[in-house]
């Protein structure tokens, strides 16, 4: 047997050792079976839900609400600073324009910075597969196999085996921030980030009373809005899924790339943004591919095979990944209809160092691509069947598709009415991505049926929140005093 990645699970001689091979059945009452690493004994042992619970005695769940900065702590220039290291050095400024912007903003590009001060809080040491990127702009809609939109977390850079609360307190934080600038009154802010974790904490309750099987795929996208009452955001969610059912690599050829002479397409210069690259470094990315597909499954190989690489760009993306390298690769079928994949430079998590400093163990990872690929893989429903990893002139990539039907809500744009609304549903699809690599019982356990997490949770978002507003004023007037270059409005 071969889990995703290609590693066994166990099944051969070499497998199971001496101490593994007691039966699981007395003579008569069926098959000598070995036990087998991967899996569960049964009869299932140990009260994950009563071991959840117990941890409140350790970690109180009020204490939650604790935010003290830390003396030794960043300040929020040297930390942008710090997070430009390894870039592309002409770019960095577009990325400090970006984060000056608004303190939302700033808090999408400050992952490591926060990392080091929820290195600092209270934790149950309880881990999971975590985004590291929760905020409340890394939701989203996306295309599945079958042509359908699927919701769900949608950015993965940050991934890493975790402390659960990170994602949760950075999701509620954002949310505070989000509705500040949104125009909301600050009950309808705090409101926000409460009802956030008790969606997460209302679900992973449900998901924790289900079969495993059940759990696993629970709460389906259509089912969401009523499972999280959040009927004002209908129309919102309606105008974004028929934008996204448009945002094609089709759609993006035709406005970004021309006819050649020989018959094919190539990509339109468009700085800043998307810049055509001398053939020697597109040649070096093209080749990459040939690696990319080994990371595929075997059965997505005809798809590729039916397309041809005609095209390599350079164009930037996202706040928290700009100066990253970033290509965009033009592919066509025998009809000329274009499938345009994004091939991502995949640099090391910024939460890493604060893990460590927190006690957490943190291995050491093979390709960076790798990881966040699998991370991707453990915390969605649905991932992109085109989803890969490579290296690239020694750097670890990702490749995935680019533009697959991708639309998301812009949280800073909501009415007050909704901003409470869609912090409930993210909270939910946070809790349904975290149930993939922790046990539900055990998180259930801790949260609890009362709403002390929830207060304690929204507190320290509000406090992180103010935090953020006064990070984000220092970079501003750094910018202005010439302290930082930033280039605004790219």
């Amino acid at each position: 047997m071969v889990t995703e990645d290609g590693a066994g699970v166990g099944v051969g001689a070499d497998a199971v050792s001496d101490a593994d091979t007691d039966v699981r059945a007395t003579a008569g009452a069926g098959p000598r079976l070995p036990r087998v690493r991967g899996f569960a004994e049964w009869p299932v042992s140990g009260a994950p839900k009563e071991e959840g619970k117990a941890l409140r005695r350790r970690v109180p769940r009020a204490a939650h609400a604790e935010f003290d900065l830390d003396a030794s702590r960043p300040d929020a220039v040297t930390a942008v600073e710090e997070s430009g290291r390894g870039r592309i050095p002409g770019l960095t400024p577009i990325r400090v324009g970006r984060m000056s912007a608004t303190p939302f903003a700033f808090l999408r590009g400050s992952a490591g910075l926060m990392a080091y001060d929820l290195a600092r809080t209270p934790m149950t040491r309880i881990t999971a597969q975590i985004c590291g990127d929760a905020h409340a702009a890394n939701f989203g809609l996306y295309g599945d196999a079958r042509g359908g939109l699927v919701i769900d977390l949608n950015d993965f850079d940050e991934t890493v085996d975790g402390p659960w609360e990170w994602d949760l307190k950075r999701l509620a934080a954002s949310l505070v921030l989000a509705g500040r600038e949104a125009g909301a009154d600050e009950d309808t802010c705090r409101q926000a980030a409460y009802g956030a974790v008790g969606a997460y904490r209302r679900t992973m309750r449900l998901l924790a009373t289900l079969p495993v099987l059940d759990a696993w795929n629970a709460i389906a996208d259509e089912e969401l809005v009523s499972h999280t009452d959040a009927h004002d955001l209908l129309g919102t969610l309606e105008r974004v899924s028929e934008k996204a059912r448009a945002n094609t690599s089709g759609r993006f050829a035709a406005k970004s790339t021309e006819p050649t002479p020989e018959g094919g397409r190539r990509f339109v210069d468009a700085a800043p943004v998307l810049r055509r690259v001398p053939d020697a470094e597109a040649a070096v990315v093209a080749a990459s591919l040939e690696q990319y597909v080994t990371t595929l499954p075997e059965d997505r190989l005809p798809l590729l095979a039916r397309h041809a690489v005609h095209d390599v760009a350079f164009r930037i993306v996202g706040t928290g990944s700009v100066g990253a390298r970033s290509y965009v690769v033009l592919l066509l079928d025998h009809r000329g209809e274009p499938l345009v994949l994004q091939v991502k430079e995949t640099r090391g998590s910024a939460l890493v160092p604060h893990l460590a400093s927190a006690g957490f163990e943190t291995p050491a990872v093979e390709h960076e691509g790798r990881r966040v690929v699998l991370g991707q893989k453990r915390m969605q429903v649905v991932s992109d069947i085109l989803l890969g990893w490579t290296t690239v002139d020694g750097r670890p990539f990702q490749v995935r598709q680019f533009r697959n039907r991708k639309g998301s809500v812009d949280p800073t744009a909501l009415t007050a009415d909704q901003v409470d609304d869609y912090g409930r549903m993210t909270g939910a699809l946070l809790a349904r991505a975290h149930s993939h690599s922790a046990d539900p019982r055990l998180i259930a356990g801790y949260c609890g049926k009362n709403e002390e997490l929830d207060e304690a949770v929204a507190s320290f978002a509000v406090a992180y929140a103010d935090r953020t507003e006064a990070d984000h004023a220092e970079l501003v007037t750094a910018v202005r005093t010439g302290r930082i270059a930033a280039e605004v409005g790219v």
